[in-house]
């Protein structure tokens, strides 16, 4: 009987850690702190974070501040990659998460979003500050988010470059410039993963997102595996829009021919503030952009320690 007992509080112990472990990881990214980062990137002071802009200069010492605080490193000998835009001087943000495997930190995935926007739209009620909550604080969120995870959770046998684009709106300049200089370093990139528009949930789908270029690879084959759901879903809409080819994986798939995709929840039915005076925080959903995230997590985390590169172009 004592030893029926002691297996009973064993198997209790184990489902309590398991329970635990789980809770911990639905937590890994609040809310709340969702919507702190966008409240600043989004906001009134920062003018809409056109291109060379001093609100897009905040929005960067902002990111530095926080891959700081964080533990995350800069790749290069700053945190801003310098470049020029037709004639405007700006930079993509760049910040490096070693891996902790001796073999495969010689590896790199790369987590982007862009974090500039318009600067200033069509008024709408005396108001020309398009900020940009969606297009793109949203994104740029995530990867912020997933950057401090990371650098606190030390899980990544592969290493991590967490990157901000700049000048995306201005013809995907940015991220040009940074796939081309890895590119001349011969950087080994398995795989970038991509972060636009991801506020608002999708209208009536089964997946939480969709990811652009689904029939390229295996991507969202191996990410809904990994997460244990169905993340990732195919969105005709964005084969029909070439989604894949106006977003800043693109380059870094000319450049490196790897899977290099987005994952995006506007579906052209959800959101009609696209490039908008109103597309404010406001309309964001922080508890989807948080739920979105942490299921995220997991998927990434397998992309970085798999024994093999898994996900492969089809």
């Amino acid at each position: 009987m004592k030893q029926i007992s002691l297996f009973i509080i064993t198997l209790l112990f184990i489902n309590c850690k398991e329970v635990t472990r789980a809770q911990s990881l639905a937590s890994n990214v609040a809310a709340s702190d969702v919507e702190s980062i966008m409240n600043f990137l989004a906001s009134d002071e920062l003018g809409g974070r056109d291109t060379g802009s001093e609100g897009l200069e905040k929005a960067a010492k902002f990111i530095e501040e926080e891959f700081k605080k964080s533990g995350i490193d800069p790749y290069f000998d700053s945190y801003l990659n310098t470049f020029d835009a037709k004639g405007t001087e700006t930079y993509n943000v760049v910040g490096y998460l070693k891996g902790t495997d001796p073999d495969l930190a010689n590896q790199f995935v790369v987590i982007g979003a862009h974090f500039d926007h318009i600067g200033t739209g069509k008024e709408v009620n005396g108001d020309v500050i398009a900020n940009g909550a969606n297009d793109n604080a949203a994104g740029s969120t995530a990867v912020i988010s997933l950057a401090k995870h990371f650098a606190k959770a030390k899980s990544n046998k592969r290493s991590i470059l967490f990157v901000l684009f700049g000048a995306e709106e201005r013809g995907l300049l940015g991220s040009s410039h940074l796939a081309k200089a890895l590119r001349e370093k011969n950087l080994d990139l398995y795989t970038m993963v991509n972060f636009e528009m991801i506020g608002v949930p999708l209208n009536d789908k089964s997946y939480k997102a969709y990811i652009t270029g689904y029939e390229i690879s295996n991507m969202a084959d191996k990410m809904n595996e990994y997460s244990g759901k169905e993340l990732i879903g195919f969105l005709p809409k964005a084969k029909e829009f070439q989604l894949f080819r106006r977003s800043d994986n693109y380059p870094f798939y000319e450049k490196f021919k790897v899977p290099c995709q987005t994952i995006s929840t506007f579906d052209f039915t959800n959101y009609e503030y696209y490039h908008h005076v109103d597309d404010e925080v406001s309309e964001m959903n922080f508890e989807f952009m948080a739920e979105l995230i942490n299921d995220c997590i997991p998927a990434i985390t397998k992309i970085l320690n798999t024994s093999t590169k898994e996900i492969k172009l089809n």
